[in-house]
């Protein structure tokens, strides 16, 4: 890919701005807990166009791209994905001003979240928690905390400012004209952090209204309330009407929304139809690489496809046309649990239980089929798939050879047979050819439901 050429290129001249100073304190936020999201390269873009601003400037000269390239030793498309990152995650807003023939940048740095707004953001802390592990996010998050040394038995005692000074005379009119800056500077501050800008609209329309249906006041979505409500919906993608059900689950007694429960119930039902995972932060551009780098040419890898990028309960969907029954999640979520399946690998034990068991799912079977991948150390979809065609296959070879079997001398065909397993096979004895038919049949109609299903959601994707 060589979009940069549209968007950036090495001639092109950029400035530094810095919205406000950053301090050892966000330097540090930057570094242990940005840097794990962004990745390294990120933070040393990040981190060489701060250099480049003189102590006590906020602004520097301009310089080609060119520079930029030599200091950090890589390409402009590298230095365009990073910059990306930079901007998705709230640390960098770019400007450009075209002129004849040529285009000149300014890149503003921003400050990160405080330490107590990252950990409380609902967004970037889940996705490092999600990055890290527990152990090292419980290490980072002591870190930032420290022990309370205010309490209850200190009095306070400071004081104020006119028991302490005393005003004369001043022309007050002349020293606050002195005080503000020259037109096209500005003074050096503190700028409040921001975090991540969600572009991504949300339809607070449709949750209003229904909202209002369950007589639920339109005013309890203060500002902050929806903030978070945009958060959460682009962090477990839900729907207006979806989040519905959660706002209404976290009202309380004083038809208020508890801010806590709303994100431990969204956290729960996501956790639920993944299996007790947490979402990851992937940039849209690579993921965009990978699935161009390594698209689906057949049927089958459509299908692999498909299972390692939606949910169990969208896959129950996709299958049955209609939402699963509770009992089905149930089981689903219990057998994820038990034998630590990813999602993709559920899915296609969903898809084969569901086919060797005349669309329903059997508990019995469908935890014998567990164990056995389990065993196997089945990891992913593709494996699952594979495992499943080599066994039907083998399968049908055992049946052949039972076919071909020798007669006894009185005629009749001896009596010792290949037995399948009951667990794979689900057959009777003396109906070998006919399940045959019924599992090709069922075969069938899956797939051709799941390529439907494929082919609309590439439809949407193209629109």
């Amino acid at each position: 890919m060589n979009r940069h050429w549209n968007e950036m290129q090495p001639a092109d001249v950029y400035r530094v701005s810095m919205a406000g100073c950053i301090d050892s304190l966000e330097q540090k936020v930057i570094t242990l807990l940005y840097q794990p999201l962004i990745g390294a390269s990120a933070l040393s873009l990040y981190m060489t166009m701060y250099a480049e601003v003189e102590d006590g400037k906020l602004s520097t000269n301009g310089a080609s791209h060119y520079d930029l390239m030599n200091t950090l030793g890589c390409g402009p498309q590298q230095i365009y994905e990073e910059r990306l990152k930079l901007e998705g995650i709230g640390l960098l807003k770019t400007y450009v001003k075209k002129k004849e023939g040529s285009r000149e940048f300014l890149y503003e740095l921003l400050p990160p979240l405080s330490p107590d707004q990252f950990f409380t953001d609902g967004l970037l802390n889940v996705f490092l928690y999600r990055k890290i592990g527990k152990a090292h996010f419980l290490k980072l998050k002591k870190l930032f905390c420290d022990r309370e040394v205010k309490t209850a038995e200190f009095q306070d005692v400071t004081h104020a400012f006119p028991d302490v000074f005393s005003t004369g005379y001043m022309d007050t009119e002349e020293a606050e004209a002195s005080s503000r800056p020259e037109p096209g500077s500005r003074i050096a501050s503190k700028e409040t952090p921001k975090g991540p800008s969600l572009q991504e609209s949300f339809d607070f329309g449709t949750l209003e209204l229904a909202l209002k249906d369950a007589l639920i006041p339109v005013s309890s979505l203060t500002p902050f309330i929806k903030e978070t409500i945009k958060k959460l919906a682009f962090l477990y993608g839900i729907a207006p009407i979806d989040m519905k059900n959660l706002v209404l689950s976290s009202i309380n007694e004083q038809d208020e929304v508890d801010v806590e429960e709303l994100r431990k119930t969204a956290r729960n039902a996501y956790q639920f139809e993944t299996g007790g995972r947490l979402p990851d932060m992937t940039p849209r551009m690579q993921a965009a690489s990978e699935k161009t780098g390594d698209a689906p040419k057949t049927q089958e890898e459509k299908l692999i496809l498909h299972c390692e990028t939606v949910t169990p309960y969208q896959m129950m969907i996709d299958i049955s046309n209609k939402a699963p029954s509770s009992v089905d999640m149930k089981l689903i979520e219990q057998i994820m649990l038990q034998y630590d399946f990813t999602p993709g690998v559920m899915n296609a034990l969903i898809q084969y239980v569901m086919l060797k068991s005349n669309m329903k799912l059997s508990k019995s079977f469908m935890d014998k089929i567990a164990a056995q991948w389990a065993r196997k150390k089945i990891e992913s979809a593709k494996q699952a798939i594979e495992l499943a065609k080599e066994e039907q296959k083998q399968s049908s070879e055992w049946a052949a050879k039972a076919k071909q079997a020798p007669k006894s001398y009185n005629g009749r065909k001896t009596t010792r047979t290949e037995k399948l397993p009951s667990w794979f096979t689900n057959k009777d004895e003396g109906k070998d050819e006919a399940v045959d038919q019924d599992f090709e049949e069922e075969k069938r109609k899956l797939e051709e439901a799941l390529r439907n299903r494929i082919k609309g959601a590439s439809v949407n994707e193209k629109n």
